[in-house]
């Protein structure tokens, strides 16, 4: 891959970034090291690895739903900072 001003300034224009010359070399630097560092890892030997799927042998623990005590209306509304008389008041957050 050939990393010249004109990759730098197309990845600059997709990232919506802004590099003064300066800055643009240093990048080419950057990414050539980066591209190299992933060149090293294809090299090396893969053939007999399985391709790891989790990071850990750990399982979700889940546990059954099941019904629990409740809240009455009269309760819930004690504690709610705003309410009217059957409902908790919240900001409104969608704008028609």
């Amino acid at each position: 891959m050939k990393i010249n001003n004109k990759l730098i300034n197309d990845l600059a224009k997709l990232a919506k970034l802004e590099f003064n010359e300066q800055q643009s070399v240093e990048m080419q630097e950057d990414l050539k090291k980066i591209i190299g560092f992933v060149d090293k890892l294809s090299e090396i030997d893969t053939e007999n690895i399985e391709p790891l799927i989790y990071l850990s042998d750990e399982k979700n623990v889940l546990r059954e739903d099941e019904i629990g005590s409740m809240l009455s209306q009269r309760e819930a509304l004690s504690n709610a900072p705003k309410k009217d008389s059957d409902y908790i008041l919240v900001p409104k957050i969608i704008k028609k």
